[in-house]
């Protein structure tokens, strides 16, 4: 009797025993299970996932310094921005620039520059006497060079996302780019041999700032025509490509316009004036050049027998000096009877392009290693 409580006893704590295993069996088989579905959730997570600023964290974000040499190619009254085919690679001009972009986010940088490059165009260079749309310029014979020094806040939006740190950046990503610029510039013009009496200017050869002279009549009491400004704003616009050399080196290419506010660039914008109204006989001969035998910066022969005959000339006596100027009909002269009297153009301002060739180098960045344990 005693043996058979005991027997019963023992596969009482036996079968305790086996209900214990297979609850802790089942708990431990739930948990696997829990952790495998876990697990493959997360790596389709991971497999569908697209990348997103929400995982772009400051210690990603990054600093890179860099310089840039430019093409700068002008348009505006001497080259007219309607027409691109008006400016020619000889009046394409030189550009540098000193950059830093800071890295904030995927997609998105800020950039601050310094640039300073020299736009250029020449009438003569530029337009052809015997083309239709291009003889007035032609005759005009008006020309000028602008240094121009440029800071510029830009933000850039690459189309190709950076999610990593600088080290696994994209290794090549179009992007476009936007903000706002700030230029000093000072237009110029190479003074002639001879002024309008045939006497010679003791500046001849020389470039000479177009403003102080007041060629449009800006700085006579005798018109009310308000003076430019030498700092100016300007909206620059462009797209770029950018390509990952080395760890912590890129290359771009980039164009970008600068959309102006200003319609002197280029001191051409307004009409002609009476000559007499001008203060001196540089600013006269800096403000007509109609009747120059040849180009003014190239030196080129001009066909001036033939422009004369073609727009005739006139002898008009100064309603302010009281002297007699002789010019190409409707330029030169203040005369709304004459067919032309236009200098330029103020319906649209002027604006610039530039093409830039740019290397920058990362000087900032971190990024975590894994830890194994």
């Amino acid at each position: 009797m005693k043996n058979t409580r005991s027997l019963s006893g023992l596969i009482k704590i036996f079968s305790l025993i086996l209900l214990l295993i297979s609850i802790l069996v089942a708990s431990d088989a739930q948990a696997q299970r829990k952790r495998k579905n876990y697990l493959k959730k997360k790596n389709r997570k991971i497999s569908r996932y697209k990348g997103g600023s929400i995982h772009f964290d400051k210690n990603k974000r990054y600093v890179n310094l860099g310089a840039s040499v430019d093409a700068l190619n002008y348009f505006g009254d001497i080259a007219p921005k309607s027409n691109s085919t008006s400016t020619k690679i000889s009046s394409t001009r030189p550009s540098f620039s000193l950059y830093g972009t800071y890295r904030h986010s995927p997609n998105l940088s800020f950039r601050g520059s310094f640039s300073w490059g020299r736009i250029f165009a020449d009438d003569e260079q530029i337009a052809d006497f015997n083309g239709e749309n291009s003889k007035f310029r032609y005759i005009r014979n008006l020309s000028f060079r602008n240094d121009i020094k440029e800071l510029a806040f830009v933000g850039i939006w690459d189309f190709f996302g950076n999610h990593g740190t600088f080290l696994n950046r994209v290794s090549f990503t179009p992007y476009v780019f936007g903000g706002v610029a700030v230029f000093h510039h000072n237009p110029k013009g190479k003074v002639p041999e001879l002024d309008k009496f045939g006497q010679p200017l003791a500046e001849a050869g020389d470039w000479v700032a177009l403003r102080d002279l007041g060629t449009e009549g800006q700085l006579s009491s005798n018109y009310d025509i308000k003076q430019y400004s030498l700092i100016q704003p300007s909206i620059p616009l462009g797209l770029g490509i950018r390509a990952k050399l080395n760890k912590r080196l890129d290359f771009e290419f980039e164009i970008g316009y600068r959309f102006l506010f200003t319609d002197y660039i280029d001191d051409v914008s307004g009409v002609y004036i009476d000559l007499g109204a001008l203060d001196s006989e540089l600013a006269r001969a800096m403000s007509d050049r109609s009747r120059e035998p040849t180009g003014a910066t190239s030196g080129n022969a001009r066909p001036l027998n033939e422009i004369e005959e073609y727009k005739g000339i006139r002898t008009y006596t100064s309603q302010f000096d009281g002297r007699d100027y002789t010019v190409i009909v409707g330029y030169g002269e203040e005369d709304p009877l004459a067919n032309d009297y236009r200098r330029g153009s103020a319906n649209d301002n002027d604006i610039y392009i530039t093409t830039s060739f740019k290397v920058s180098y990362i000087i900032t960045g971190s990024f975590r290693r894994a830890k194994f344990r």
